[in-house]
């Protein structure tokens, strides 16, 4: 028997560039089994896809918009249908001006965004200790002579990166949809971030532990790192706290003269 969709959960989306504390936030939130924080989704580039039908010949010798928009309208309640918690926190550039014009046009329900911050010199930072402790880690694959061309390569403007900027600037236009929380304001005192959070969800607060984290398994699945590298979403397991990054004092002074003004 083929169970129905289920429109009675929540759904929320969390905008962040990586190495901002994406997989430590999924892993405090994910302690409430209610609720999850998603891996990198897929839903937002389904809904791309079904979008570019449109312009087939297919689609417009017989354009029958209702019954496709009814599929783009259903493609978040198909996709977690199957998922126990009552609450998603769905992770992807949602923001984008591109991204949330589809979202305004075929999702036709209220959505709220949960926004997390970090100063791109530290994600940087971030970035340039994991590829230098792990070999294998993406950067290290392609002909980078340097830091900085590695770096360079991690700002490319069709990276992550780059994207989630774009979801982070446009999400300013829309503060009332939006929770702007910083990652130095959760590891300074993650108790009270928390507690605005669900404020902001509307659920009532869950006692979380801020130390000793688990490493991130969702439904039974976990990150398969392979494909990037090791330990990409590693969860630290000490406890949550500011820890200073020795590597922001090795990023070549061109790109902090270029970055450095990108702070929240």
């Amino acid at each position: 028997m083929i169970s129905e969709p289920n429109q009675n959960k929540k759904l929320f989306f969390l905008v962040a560039m990586p190495r901002s504390g994406n997989t430590m936030f999924a892993s405090i939130m994910n302690q409430n089994k209610n609720l999850v924080v998603t891996a990198n989704s897929l839903t937002l580039e389904i809904m791309k896809d079904l979008v570019l039908l449109k312009k087939t010949d297919v689609f417009q010798n017989y354009p029958d918009h209702k019954s496709l928009d009814n599929v783009l309208d259903s493609v978040y309640d198909v996709f977690y249908k199957d998922w126990p918690q009552r609450i998603i926190i769905d992770r992807g550039p949602v923001t984008t001006l591109g991204n949330f014009q589809v979202m305004q046009k075929y999702f036709k329900r209220p959505f709220k965004c949960i926004v997390l911050l970090r100063d791109l010199i530290d994600v940087l930072a971030s970035y340039m200790q994991w590829y230098t402790e792990n070999p294998d880690a993406f950067p290290n694959k392609y002909n980078c002579k340097n830091d900085e061309e590695k770096l360079s390569m991690i700002m490319n403007k069709d990276g992550a990166v780059a994207k989630e900027l774009k979801a982070i600037k446009n999400a300013y236009n829309y503060p009332e949809l939006c929770h702007f929380v910083k990652y130095d304001d959760i590891v300074k005192n993650p108790e009270e971030e928390f507690k605005k959070i669900y404020k902001f969800i509307e659920e009532p607060y869950f006692n979380h532990r801020f130390e000793n984290l688990d490493q991130i398994n969702i439904n039974g699945l976990s990150y398969n790192d392979t494909v990037v590298g090791s330990n990409m979403h590693k969860v630290w397991n000490g406890k949550v706290e500011k820890r200073y990054n020795p590597y922001i004092e090795k990023i070549p002074q061109k790109l902090k003269d270029m970055y450095a003004h990108i702070r929240f």
